[in-house]
């Protein structure tokens, strides 16, 4: 947190040095107004040569400001946002705000376990981990959520987020970047769809055109300077309207090419700024420089065309401007020249454009999971094994505040599946999360709120939170049953790491002790690992049965003081202590 709170110190500072050069430049540029207007005044009044070149240094020198100016204002905006960027970690590590966005156009209630393990939505696991802004990097982020990679890819993401977790200033200047971007969906699909529009090419007609017209009217212009012949300026008025009629013969055309394309030429010139600041970067690990490998196309980096393509977007904008459009395209068909080089470009580069973007989009998504492994340096990265061994020491909620978050010591070997028992209040439910979540970041090669763990990835099936949907016409107990079918057709053809907490809700308590039991039998029989949480003492006895592959661990609640006390620790065994009837004697329900 001190790094953080350094960084705001440092970066207040950069900020107020960059405004007073900011407002400095800004009366700069008005006094140079000021001063060209006043020396084409005398000049025009005394016709002397002087106030002429005053006049005209005056104008170089707003011209020279005002780039300068624009220099400025990018790296005020720039410094703003990695102020902001650093009082949100600020924010958040001291736990009154996650001012990160929550990711819930994401979730998928038919999702083995989005909605059970609170991956996406308000103080989800999405949430916590978001430090993306593009939506490319939102999307990639929440696709690594929901998936599960191959051990050789989890460990590529590992190494890559262990070199990343070091690159503190670059990971906030690349997030820095992304932010004053201001994508969104709409703009990426836009972007997309403008790339996979494809137009026929432009006739030979038109090309031939396009240099034989412009070739003329300059032709004639020098003509008529060297000449003074009035003939030629009616020449020269005729093919001035044949340029525009050529023009307006393409503009549908044009129209068309850049439907879809309003805001895209800004947002690409941040796309650009971000693969630039890839592409300036040296890293060591695999994954990152097979990303960086993919941004070099014809010998010329990614960066380079994509700001070739935001410069011909800005180009193309003129249109609008009819003065400008009638100077422009009347002379030398401005519009349709830039429409060429977007049709070229569109022809060498757009199979790669799509591609560029997803290299952003992993950068995002690696330097969000980098940015936990540095906010929680007691955090481990699991070994990676494929040999069904699962367990974790010290073992906690990495969304839970570390100054209360109690750990425990877990292993899912020699017994692969633990039947876990305890009081309501004692546990049960954040240590079946805590499982989860954890399994869901060792399969995204993320570092797990552990001091130690082995992992073989699997695939991680969940029933826990479950509920009616009105829409469906689906009851709570049809809606569970539907997710142990789901999750025995995926155990049917492949073990899979189960999270089963309090099944069968809505039945008898037999027909839910029998169901139970059948439902552990045939999970245990697909070679599934994981847990199960009930009160029926019942469905403990089945390890007698299975002592090779059933084990029974609970959570105990001791009463202290004529109070309850949970330390939220795993024992071996059942649990024995009750809570639900002296907590209704101390409220007087009983």
């Amino acid at each position: 947190m001190n790094l953080y709170q350094n960084k705001i110190t440092h970066y207040s500072q950069a900020l107020e040095k960059i405004n007073t050069k900011y407002n400095t430049i800004s009366i700069l540029r008005i006094l140079s107004v000021f001063a060209s207007l006043f020396f084409l005044f005398n000049y025009i009044k005394n016709s002397e040569i002087f106030y002429a070149i005053a006049a005209f240094l005056s104008f170089v020198c707003f011209v020279f400001l005002m780039r300068i100016h624009s220099r400025l204002s990018f790296q005020k905006q720039l410094t703003s946002t990695l102020l902001t960027i650093n009082k949100n970690e600020i924010l958040y590590l001291k736990r009154e705000k996650i001012p990160f966005e929550n990711g819930i156009e994401f979730n998928d209630f038919h999702h083995p376990y989005a909605y059970d393990l609170d991956i996406f939505g308000e103080h989800s696991l999405f949430q916590n981990l978001n430090r993306t802004a593009t939506f490319i990097g939102k999307k990639t982020l929440a696709n690594q959520l929901l998936i599960l990679n191959s051990n050789e890819a989890i460990l590529e993401n590992q190494e890559a987020i262990n070199e990343l977790k070091t690159k503190l200033d670059w990971r906030q200047e690349f997030f820095a970047l992304a932010t004053i971007s201001n994508d969104s969906k709409n703009v990426y699909e836009s972007l997309l769809h403008w790339n996979s529009f494809k137009n026929n090419s432009l006739s030979k007609f038109i090309l031939v055109l396009s240099f034989a017209l412009p070739t003329l009217f300059l032709g004639l212009s020098v003509g008529y300077y060297l000449t003074s012949k009035t003939i030629l300026l009616s020449f020269l008025a005729y093919v001035f309207i044949a340029n525009l009629m050529v023009v307006g013969k393409l503009l549908k055309r044009i129209q068309s090419e850049i439907a879809k394309a309003d805001r895209v030429d800004k947002v690409i010139k941040q796309y650009s700024l971000l693969l630039k600041k890839i592409e300036g970067e040296t890293f060591q690990s695999k994954k990152l420089n097979d990303l960086r490998r993919q941004l070099i196309s014809n010998h010329t980096t990614a960066s380079t065309h994509l700001k070739k393509l935001s410069e011909l977007f800005s180009s193309m904008d003129t249109i609008a401007n009819i003065v400008v459009a009638t100077l422009f395209n009347g002379t030398f068909l401005y519009h349709l020249h830039v429409l060429k080089s977007i049709l070229n470009w569109k022809i060498n580069y757009s199979t790669q454009l799509e591609q560029w973007v997803i290299v952003i989009g992993e950068f995002e998504m690696l330097n969000s999971l980098a940015n936990l492994a540095h906010n929680n340096p007691d955090f481990v990265f699991p070994e990676i094994n494929s040999e069904y061994k699962i367990g974790f020491k010290d073992l906690g909620h990495p969304l839970l505040n570390p100054a209360t978050r109690v750990g425990n010591d877990t292993y899912f070997y020699p017994q692969s599946f633990v039947i876990l028992t305890g009081s309501n209040m004692s546990g049960k439910s954040t240590f079946l999360r805590s499982l989860g979540i954890n399994m869901v970041l060792s399969g995204m090669g993320s570092v797990v709120c552990a001091s130690k763990a082995t992992v073989h990835p699997l695939p991680v099936l969940v029933s826990m939170r479950l509920s009616d949907s009105l829409s469906d016409s689906e009851s709570y107990f049809f809606a569970e049953i539907k997710r142990l079918k789901q999750i025995m057709n995926v155990l049917e053809e492949k073990p899979a790491f189960v999270l089963l907490d309090e099944i069968l809700r809505g039945t008898n308590s037999d027909d839910k002790r029998n169901g139970t039991i059948e439902v552990v039998k045939k999970i245990i029989a697909q070679k599934a690992i994981g847990a199960i949480a009930t009160h029926d003492i019942e469905v403990c006895l089945t390890t007698n049965s299975y002592p090779e592959i059933l084990t029974n661990q609970c959570f105990e609640v001791e009463i202290r003081d004529n109070e309850l006390f949970f330390d939220y620790k795993l024992r071996n065994g059942i649990c024995k202590n009750k809570s639900a009837t002296f907590l209704m004697q101390k409220m007087g329900v009983i």
